[in-house]
């Protein structure tokens, strides 16, 4: 796992084939920004001879944040480190852990009908409507009868919706009793998020890349992309702030895109934003503690990661709603 603190671009031209290719790569450090620019030159100058070779290189490496940052390091706003923790502010702006050996895994819940029920509905309604239309006719009762169907489709859908959430709560639920069941050693902590559930694995270490880890994601039904980006980036990931739009924030993380760092004569904007953004976010959690899980026994060295994120994400606060 890599999270720089500082980042520089580094660009140079070479001849291939009788015609300029300019190159451009990117350069991190921990130490400093001269250090990140030292690098950045090495890297361009790699690229160069590869290129020079007769070699199919990309001519520059796309400024992405941490999805889809393709084994680049994280590319956020370092916050605070822990030891080997480190939580980052991510391109919408809430903040996130980043862990390379706490195993972490979130599953969300699916709220939306089957495709056939949805299909079915939409037929009804559309029935319905018509049949009142033709009885009753057209004109102030027909918009009556529109709005009435849209009302009841609204409730149905609602309902659906709902019935969905308990019946993959539920579904979820038994994948990880049936994981865990012949696994005697290990040690769940489950939390429930505003759309799912989150695990932390509290009895040993894991590599994002082990197979063990690989086969928990695949057996509780972790998000996909999450699995990958967690290969990618070597470290797991849990998200410990409010969502802004569940908070009543609609408007973006300036600069647009979040990607980090940004120019100096943005910044201003940006820490205009996130100081809003903090103050509304204080007032929910991330996640909520529900029960731990397995008969296996605590890593004390874990435990202190767990504090972490459980004090950062308000975990343990049964009074502010989740978010």
């Amino acid at each position: 796992m890599i999270v720089p603190d500082h980042w520089a671009e580094a660009r140079t031209t070479v001849r291939v084939k009788g015609r300029d290719m300019t190159l451009r790569r990117f350069g991190w450090s921990d130490a400093s920004a001269a250090d990140a620019q030292a690098q950045a030159e090495l890297r361009v100058a790699e690229a160069a001879q590869r290129a020079a070779r007769g070699e199919n290189v990309p001519r520059r490496e796309l400024k992405l944040t941490y999805n889809g940052a393709q084994g680049l390091p994280i590319r956020e706003e370092v916050l605070a480190r822990h030891g080997t923790a480190v939580i980052t502010r991510n391109t919408y702006g809430a903040r996130c852990l980043n862990v390379p050996d706490l195993l972490i895994a979130d599953v969300d819940f699916s709220t939306r009908p089957p495709a056939v029920q949805r299909a079915g509905l939409q037929l009804l309604l559309v029935c319905v409507s018509l049949g009142v239309l033709f009885s009753l006719g057209v004109g102030v009762i027909g918009v009556i009868a529109a709005i009435g169907s849209y009302l009841l489709g609204s409730v149905v859908t609602h309902g659906l919706a709902g019935r969905r959430t308990d019946e993959s709560e539920g579904r979820a639920r038994g994948r990880i009793d049936a994981f865990l069941a012949n696994r005697t050693d290990w040690r769940v902590r489950l939390y429930r998020t505003p759309a799912g559930l989150r695990l932390i694995e509290t009895h040993a270490r894991f590599a994002a890349s082990g197979p063990q880890t690989q086969d928990f994601f695949k057996a509780i039904g972790a998000d996909p992309l999450y699995a990958r980006m967690c290969l990618n980036q070597h470290c797991f990931r849990a998200r410990l702030s409010a969502k802004p739009w569940r908070i009543g924030i609609a408007d973006h993380l300036k600069p647009r895109p979040g990607v980090w760092p940004v120019r100096p004569e943005r910044l201003p904007a940006r820490e205009a934003w996130v100081r809003r953004y903090e103050r509304e976010a204080e007032a929910y959690a991330a996640c909520r503690y529900v029960q731990t899980l397995g008969g296996g026994a605590d890593d004390p060295d874990l435990l202190a990661l767990v504090a972490l994120h459980d004090a950062e994400s308000k975990a343990l606060d049964d009074i502010r709603p989740m978010a």
